[in-house]
């Protein structure tokens, strides 16, 4: 992975926080790939068919060993138990609310789903595909939508110089290709 400045984290700038943190609004469009879409509808799938079955059968082992509810074990269980559904409830959020990202987008502009060369201040070329920001993640390259790398350069052109201002100063690229 490309650093962007030494010593700050690159997620501080792809990744809004905010949404990374909260579930998806009801009725807000959620931008997937189709592959983002079947990434979250298998690991849905996981969590109802496996992993609540697990969880239910270590609340059950916890209570039959002490017989008693208060133990460290069943507090745990309990504690994964919410953590489950919780992760259950956003991800049928998310996958109502999802909107394809269209593959046959415009190689002139950057937009949603593409992915972009850019030339940074020492020359070198990095890659960014630019998502939702549900399947942002720095450390592959992809980027959000509503960061500020990904805000500023959705509908640039190839030769257009983008700028973000970072706390260690402003970032400059040059975009060389789209694709």
């Amino acid at each position: 992975m490309h650093r962007l400045t030494e010593g700050i984290a690159p997620s501080l700038f792809f990744v809004d926080a905010a949404e990374e943190l909260a579930p998806a609004m009801p009725g807000k469009p959620v931008p997937l790939t189709k592959e983002g879409l079947a990434k979250l509808q298998n690991e849905l799938d996981h969590l109802i068919n496996v992993r609540r079955a697990e969880v239910a059968q270590r609340i059950h082992d916890a209570k039959e060993l002490v017989g008693a509810q208060n133990t460290p074990e069943y507090e745990d269980a309990r504690n994964e138990q919410a953590f489950v559904e919780g992760r259950i409830l956003t991800l049928e959020n998310i996958i109502q609310n999802a909107t394809i990202i269209e593959e046959a987008h415009d190689h002139q502009k950057v937009s949603l789903g593409a992915t972009v060369t850019v030339l940074n201040h020492k020359g070198e070329r990095e890659h960014y595909t630019i998502v939702g920001s549900t399947e942002a993640d720095p450390k592959e390259h992809r980027i959000s939508n509503e960061s500020p790398v990904g805000h500023a350069l959705l509908g640039k052109s190839v030769g257009d110089e983008v700028q973000v201002n970072a706390p260690a100063g402003a970032l400059r690229w040059t975009i060389v290709n789209i694709s």
